[in-house]
This record gives C-alpha cells, sequence and structure tokens, in this order.
C-alpha cells in the first residue's frame, strides 16, 4: 500500500470536505435559533456562559500561581530577591550538629554562602552568611538554628560587603596596618564588627593584656599602654582574640610611621598658598611654635579652657600628633610656617573633628578645606558621622561645620555646644539577640 505521504492531494480533500460539512452545520443550527422564539435570548445567554467561564478559568489560574509562589509563612514575596544575613550560633561539639543546622536552613531555602567555625572549650561557635527568601523573616531564621541545634542565637543584616571570605579580608586589613599606624583601630573595627576601641596611653593606669572570655579584650598598645576593645552584644571567641593580637603584633614589629602622600597646594581666596598634608610627632616642634603665637581666646575655643603651661600643651599635642589616636593635618606656608591643624579623633565608636587656626589666618578659608579633607577621611575609613565639640559663641566653628553641606545635629548643654555631621545612613541594627 502506498503512504499517504506520497499523496498529498488525498488529506487535502479530507480537509476540504470537513470544511463544508462545518459550514453546513453551522448555517443549519443558525437558521434554527434565528428564526425560533428564542433566538436572540438563547444566543446573548450562551454568549454570557462563555465570558463567565472565560473569567473564572483566568481566575483560578492566577489564584494557582500566587500558592505556588507563596513561602513558608503563606506570603507572595518574589521567589528570585534574597536578603543577606549574619548568623551566630553556638553548637555542640559532637560529630552531625553541623550537618543538622545545615538541614533546618535548608527546609527554609537559605543558602549558605560561608561558615566559620570558633572553636570553644565547651562547644563551638559557628558563624554563618545566609542568602534567604526576601520573605523570609528573622524570627524564622532563628526559629531555624534552634530546631537545627544551635542556642545563643544572634542575627543582624549583612551586605556586599560580607562576601568577601575570611582570609581575604583579613589580608587586606593587615596591608592596611602595615602602610600607616593609624589604621591599626580602624582595622580591629573592621575585623571584630562594631565594637568600640579605646588607647590608654602608658602611665595612665593602663589595664594587663588578658583575652576577656566575654565582651572585652584588652592588648598591648605598640606605643605603650593599651588597646580597650568593648563588645557588648556579642562576646569575643579565643579565635578573635587570637586574630586581633596577631594584627597588633603586626604594628609592633613594624614600628612607627606615616605614610608618604603627596601634598595638596591650596590657594586661598586671597592668592596665598599654604601646604596641606599628614601631620605626626615630626610636628610637634612646629606646632608648639603655632601654639605660642595663638591668643589666649583662641585656644581655649580649642581646648575648652586655658591652656596654663608648655608643659599642657605638649601634653595636648603630643596626644593629638600620635598617629593611634587619629590621623592630622596640617597647613603650612611657603616659608614653612605652620598656620592651621585640624585632628580627626577615634573616639570609641564615634569620630571627633576638631581645628586650631592661628589668629592671623582665621576667615581666611583654611579651617574649612583641613574640615572637608578631614570628613573625606572619615568616609574612607568607614565613619557614619563625626561630631566638633566647641563652646555655644564659637560660631566660626559653627559655621565651618555648616559649609560641608551635610545633615546637622546640635546639642547645646551648660553653654557646650556638640555639632554632629551625618555622613551616611546609621547601620543596622542586630535583628535578633538571644
Amino acid at each position: 500500500m502506498t503512504d499517504d505521504t506520497t499523496h498529498p492531494w488525498r488529506r487535502d480533500l479530507a480537509e476540504v470536505a470537513g470544511l463544508f460539512t462545518a459550514v453546513a452545520i453551522a448555517d443549519c443550527v443558525a437558521d434554527t435559533v434565528v428564526h425560533g422564539p428564542e433566538g436572540p435570548p438563547l444566543l446573548i445567554g450562551s454568549a454570557a456562559a462563555l465570558l463567565a467561564t472565560a473569567a473564572f478559568h483566568t481566575w483560578w489560574h492566577r489564584r494557582g500561581r500566587r500558592r505556588r509562589k507563596a513561602g513558608p509563612t503563606g506570603d507572595t514575596a518574589d521567589p528570585t530577591r534574597t536578603t543577606l544575613w549574619r548568623m551566630r550560633t553556638t553548637v555542640r561539639d559532637e560529630p552531625g550538629t553541623l550537618a543538622a543546622l545545615c538541614r533546618a536552613l535548608a527546609a527554609r531555602q537559605v543558602d549558605i554562602l560561608a561558615l566559620q567555625t570558633h572553636p570553644l572549650a565547651t562547644g563551638t561557635v559557628d558563624e554563618l552568611l545566609l542568602r534567604a527568601p526576601d520573605g523570609l523573616a528573622p524570627a524564622e531564621l532563628t526559629r531555624a538554628a534552634g530546631e537545627g541545634g544551635g542556642s545563643d542565637v544572634w542575627l543582624e543584616r549583612a551586605d556586599a560587603h560580607d562576601l568577601v571570605d575570611a582570609p581575604t579580608r583579613v589580608l587586606r586589613l593587615a596591608t592596611r596596618t602595615a602602610l600607616d599606624t593609624a589604621e591599626l583601630p580602624l582595622a580591629l573595627r573592621q575585623l571584630l564588627g562594631r565594637c568600640t576601641i579605646r588607647s590608654t596611653p602608658a602611665g595612665a593606669g593602663a589595664p594587663a593584656e588578658d583575652d576577656g572570655a566575654g565582651t572585652t579584650i584588652r592588648l598591648r598598645d605598640p606605643s605603650g599602654g593599651t588597646i580597650t576593645v568593648e563588645r557588648p552584644y556579642l562576646p569575643f571567641t579565643p579565635a578573635e582574640f587570637a586574630r586581633a593580637r596577631a594584627l597588633v603584633e603586626l604594628d609592633t614589629c613594624l614600628g612607627p610611621r606615616v605614610p608618604q602622600r603627596g601634598d595638596d597646594v591650596l590657594t586661598l581666596p586671597e592668592g596665598e598658598e599654604v601646604t596641606v598634608r599628614r601631620a605626626g610627632a615630626d610636628d610637634l616642634a612646629a606646632a608648639r611654635a603655632m601654639h605660642e603665637r595663638c591668643s589666649p581666646s583662641t585656644l581655649a575655643l580649642r581646648y575648652h579652657g586655658p591652656v596654663r603651661d608648655p608643659a599642657t600643651a605638649d601634653r595636648y599635642l603630643a596626644h593629638l600628633l600620635s598617629p593611634r589616636f587619629g590621623r592630622t593635618l596640617a597647613a603650612y606656608t611657603a616659608s614653612g610656617r605652620l598656620v592651621a591643624l585640624g585632628h580627626l579623633l577615634w573616639d570609641g565608636e564615634e569620630t571627633e573633628v576638631a581645628l586650631l587656626v592661628e589668629d592671623e589666618w582665621q576667615h581666611r578659608g583654611v579651617g574649612g578645606e583641613l574640615l572637608g579633607r578631614l570628613t573625606d577621611l572619615a568616609r574612607e575609613a568607614g565613619c557614619e558621622s563625626v561630631y566638633a565639640v566647641t563652646q555655644a559663641s564659637n560660631t566660626g566653628m559653627v559655621a565651618t561645620m555648616r559649609s560641608l553641606g551635610l545633615p546637622l545635629d546640635y546639642q547645646i548643654e551648660e553653654g557646650t555646644l556638640v555639632v554632629t555631621a551625618r555622613l551616611a545612613r546609621a547601620a543596622v541594627e542586630p535583628a535578633k539577640h538571644a
């Protein structure tokens, strides 16, 4: 028998015959309905029934799609949107405990991007970087960790910077510390998270070094004294103490150093030029000479009181010019005369800015230029705000802060004015402490 594919005209004849038959049937039905007594109502009712059926089918189809998209809490968040979280929890030091924690998180479609373990005497602290569905509540993440055998769960939002693995982050911090001794407090803050860091000079009742075994650790300051690190919301682990100590030991081995950066020549509105550069202990003699040229009222505005003797001035300047406590910018004239100092001081989790401009050089734009550069340094260091403490009558400092063009907060108490400039949005608070 010959295959139909060799005679396509047979299929064409069958299709034409079927078309004629369908037209004949439709003509008969239409003739019967139109000329019958119930013809038009029947047509209208049939059309309405077809439209209702189509609408019901569309609603049902969309409802099914919403149900398929719903997460474990029943919401309809976009499953492609995710949120980064940092979680820290303590688990038993037994085989299979980490696997149980991973299964509990996986049941909620949570992806583990990075994992660090901190061994303890009675267990292990697991620090995880998680990518969770956007609709998954923090309480649900905490509940999942508990179901997986975790205790003392701590959770906070993360960002793209946390995607860098721990060894790479530590190497970068070590590099920054090696290039500039002033980076050590900032490197410790980034290594250990949101914490308060204070330096106590030698001979000022500095406590001895210890590992803290809790929310405080103390380290020997390479320049003398002690560095105290506090983090009330999360205890330190022995591994974190060892990392911080290694960073301090690196700074000790390298000794005092200030990066050699190009000087910035600034032309003032009157046409005179000053050179702005980083300052350090080598600038102490020039700073002392500038102090002697400043009037008592200028020094009182800067230090919130009289500077009675040279020894007091030397003590202030030695502290301010030490890279351990912050960064200092100096403005020199073409003849080599120091006419202004600007300080960026690390004060726990906050950052203070302070200016001292020689009387003859005030109201000429030098202080504003120094302050602008100091706020840029604060941004580079990841600071969220800077504040200046002065007297309420110091309109010059207020005007200089306003020249930054940043949101300002003012607090006045007993004649003391604190002006805070916000550099960035505040960090996200921890979502859960347990």
